[in-house]
C-alpha cells in the first residue's frame, strides 16, 4: 500500500519529466548558456538514456558475409539508423564513434558521458513517476505529484518552469490479438525485451516488419540459436541500402586532434540529410525525384532479397510516405533456411502458437515488434493548466495534439514539451530537433530566468494559427499522400511530422516572434521606458527605408522579406513590450534586430 507524505513540497526553479536525450541536452544547455544548475529530473526508469535504455533487444554490429559474397559492416540488433556524428549533441562532439551508424550500447555510453560531464546525475530521481502536474496561478508555479515506484511513497515538488521530455514513441502498442494470455511460452514487446528468456533451440515468431523488426530478425537469424524464425509482416516498407562503415583509427585521430574536422564531418552529413527533404513535397519535381529513388531502392531490394518474397516486401506507394528503413542485413537474412516470411493474418494466439488464416504457426517465443502508440504525447501523466484544463482536453479542440513551435500551449504558462507535436523529422536527426526546441524554449524563458518576469505564455491565436499552418503544409507533403502510416491518426491529423527542413526549424527557434507571447513582468510596467527606447532606436534604424535583405516572402524559405519603417516599428515595440530587451541603444540593438527578424520569419 502506498505511503503518503504530508511534507512541504520540495522545490527547484526548473523541473523536467524524463531523463532521456532531450532532458540531458536541456540540463547541459542550461549550464552552458546561463550557468544554471537548479533543475530536477524525474524519470520512471532506473537510469537515464530514455529510448536507448528501454530498447535493448539483442544484437551487435559487426561484419557479415553477404549473399553476394561481399564482406560488409552491418548493424545486427538494436542501433540507430542516423549517422553517429549527427545523432549526437552539437555541443558534445564525439571523435570516438566506432561506426557511422552507432549501436544502442555505444549511444547509451555517449549519453552517460554527457551526464557525467555536466554532473547531471545528482539532479536525477529515478524510478519516480510524475502522476499529475497542476499550474498554481496564485504562485506562478507548477505543482508535481510524484510517486516512488519501488516504495510507493508519494510526495510533491514545486517548480517555476516545467519541461516534458517524455519522448515521442514511448508506450508500446498493446497486443490486440485474442488469446495472448493463453500462450504457454514467452511473449513480450520489443521495447520490453525479456533477457531472461533462452532462445536456444526455440521456435521464434516476430510480429511486425518496421524498423525494429528489421533489426531483430537478422540478429536472431545470425545468432545460431533459434530453431526457426517466422516473421509475420503486416505492411510493406521501402528498405534502403545501409551506408554503414567502421571509422578507421586514423580518421578518429583526425576528428580528435584536427581543429574543426569533427564539425565539418557533422556539417557534411547534415547537408546530405537535408538534401533528402526534396523527396517530400507534393510537387512535380519532387515526384520525379521520388520515382528515380524508387527505381534505385526497388532494384536493391530485388537483388538482396529472395525472389519468393518480392511480393511481400516491395511497396506500391511513394518513397517517403512511410519512414524509410536502412537495411541492417535484414534482406540478406531472409535467405536462411530457418527463416520464413509470411503475410498471414493473425487470428488467435493459442497455448502452442499462433492461428492464422493460412494455417498454424508453432511458437515458443513471440516477439511483438508492433511499434508504439503514436500521435500521443505526455502519455502517462496528467498535465493541468489554467482554469483546470488538461492537455488532453486542450488538444480536443484540434484533430489531434498540436503545439506552437512544437512545444508550447496557451493556458499552460512556463511549460514546454521537448520533441513535442510535429517535431519528428523524416530525413535527419531527432537530436537536432531536440536542441532546436530547447534553444527556443530557453530564449523565450530568458525574462523568467533573469528574474524580470514570472511567466511566459503563448497566445491562443498564435497557437491556433500555427497548428493549422502546420497541417496545411503537411497536406502538401508525401506523408499525407495516402499510404497507411503511423504519422496519421484516425482523423488524418498528423501530429508527428515537421513539414519543413530542420534548417527551417533552427531558424524559427533562433528568432522568436515575441508578439506571439504574453510575458507577465515583475514590478511596474515598462511601457514608458520602452517608448523612449523606440524613439531612440528609430533614429538609428531610419535607414531601413531601403531594403536590408532580399528574398521571397514564402514562410517556408529562410530569407527575410523587404523591411520598411512600419514593420520595424511594430517589431521593435513587440520586442520591448515583451520585457526581454532591457538594455539601452547600442548594447541592445542586436536584441532588437533579433526580435525584428523573428517576427518577419515566423
Amino acid at each position: 500500500m502506498a505511503s503518503k507524505s504530508t511534507d512541504v513540497p520540495t522545490y527547484s526553479q526548473i523541473a523536467c519529466v524524463g531523463a532521456g536525450l532531450s532532458a540531458v541536452a536541456l540540463g547541459a544547455t542550461l549550464q552552458r548558456w546561463y550557468g544554471l544548475e537548479d533543475i530536477k529530473f524525474f524519470e520512471r526508469h532506473p537510469t537515464s538514456g530514455g529510448t536507448w535504455y528501454i530498447n535493448s533487444y539483442p544484437g551487435d554490429r559487426g561484419s557479415a558475409l553477404s549473399h553476394f559474397s561481399i564482406q560488409t559492416n552491418i548493424l545486427v540488433g538494436c542501433g540507430c539508423d542516423v549517422p553517429s556524428a549527427l545523432y549526437s549533441f552539437s555541443f558534445a562532439p564525439n571523435p570516438n564513434w566506432t561506426k557511422l551508424m552507432p549501436s544502442n550500447k555505444e549511444i547509451k555510453e555517449y549519453i552517460d558521458d554527457v551526464v557525467d560531464t555536466y554532473n547531471l546525475l545528482p539532479k536525477m530521481s529515478f524510478e519516480t513517476e510524475v502522476v499529475r502536474t497542476v499550474w498554481r496561478e496564485d504562485a506562478n508555479r507548477w505543482l508535481l505529484y510524484l510517486r516512488e515506484l519501488k516504495t510507493g511513497r508519494e510526495y510533491t515538488h514545486e517548480c517555476q518552469i516545467l519541461f516534458a521530455a517524455t519522448g515521442q514513441l514511448v508506450e508500446p502498442r498493446p497486443c490486440e490479438i485474442p488469446g495472448a494470455s493463453d500462450f504457454r511460452g514467452s511473449i513480450f514487446h520489443s521495447a520490453r525485451w525479456d533477457h531472461s528468456v533462452d532462445l536456444n533451440g526455440k521456435n521464434v515468431v516476430v510480429i511486425g516488419n518496421g524498423c525494429t523488426a528489421a533489426q531483430i530478425v537478422p540478429a536472431l537469424a545470425n545468432s545460431g540459436q533459434v530453431k526457426s524464425l517466422t516473421q509475420i509482416v503486416r505492411t510493406k516498407h521501402w528498405i534502403f541500402p545501409a551506408p554503414n562503415f567502421t571509422y578507421p583509427k586514423v580518421l578518429q585521430w583526425i576528428f580528435r586532434y584536427v581543429p574543426l574536422a569533427m564539425k565539418l564531418h557533422r556539417l557534411h552529413i547534415f547537408l546530405v540529410a537535408e538534401n533528402d527533404f526534396r523527396l517530400f513535397p507534393m510537387t512535380k519535381g519532387a515526384a520525379r525525384l521520388r520515382e528515380k529513388r524508387r527505381k534505385q531502392v526497388e532494384k536493391y531490394m530485388r537483388e538482396a532479397s529472395p525472389r519468393k518474397y518480392h511480393d511481400l516486401l516491395i511497396p506500391d506507394f511513394d518513397v517517403g510516405c512511410k519512414r524509410r528503413i536502412f537495411d541492417p542485413g535484414y534482406l540478406e537474412s531472409l535467405h536462411q533456411d530457418n527463416v520464413l516470411l509470411t503475410d498471414a493474418k493473425t487470428e488467435r494466439i493459442t497455448e502452442e502458437g499462433i492461428e492464422t488464416d493460412k494455417g498454424f504457426i508453432p511458437a515458443d517465443v513471440i516477439v511483438l515488434a508492433t511499434g508504439f502508440q503514436t500521435n500521443k504525447f505526455i502519455p502517462y501523466m496528467d498535465v493541468v493548466g489554467r482554469n483546470g484544463e488538461t492537455v488532453s482536453k486542450h488538444w480536443g479542440r484540434y484533430g489531434g495534439p498540436a503545439a506552437y513551435n512544437c512545444s508550447a500551449l496557451n493556458g499552460f504558462p512556463n511549460f514546454f514539451i521537448l520533441l513535442g507535436p510535429n517535431a519528428a523529422t523524416g530525413h535527419t536527426s531527432a537530436m537536432m530537433a531536440a536542441e532546436n526546441s530547447i534553444n527556443y524554449a530557453l530564449r523565450i524563458l530568458k525574462p523568467v530566468l533573469d528574474g524580470d518576469a514570472s511567466s511566459v505564455e503563448v497566445t491562443a491565436k498564435a497557437e491556433h494559427d500555427y497548428a493549422y499552418w502546420v497541417q496545411d503544409a503537411l497536406s502538401k507533403r508525401v506523408w499525407n499522400a495516402g499510404c497507411v502510416s503511423w504519422y496519421l491518426n484516425d482523423q488524418k491529423w498528423n501530429s508527428m511530422s515537421y513539414p519543413w527542413t530542420q534548417g527551417h526549424y533552427w531558424w524559427r527557434s533562433l528568432f522568436p516572434t515575441w508578439s506571439d507571447w504574453t510575458i507577465k513582468c515583475l514590478g511596474q510596467e515598462l511601457r514608458a521606458q520602452n517608448a523612449l527606447k523606440v524613439r531612440t532606436s528609430l533614429a538609428v534604424l531610419s535607414f531601413t527605408k531601403t531594403p536590408l535583405f532580399r528574398g521571397e516572402t514564402n514562410q517556408s524559405h529562410f530569407f527575410m522579406p523587404l523591411l520598411h519603417v512600419d514593420t520595424v516599428v511594430d517589431a521593435i515595440v513587440d520586442t520591448l513590450d515583451s520585457g526581454l530587451s532591457r538594455t539601452i541603444f547600442l548594447p541592445g540593438i542586436f536584441s532588437l534586430l533579433a526580435g525584428l527578424t523573428g517576427r518577419l520569419v515566423a
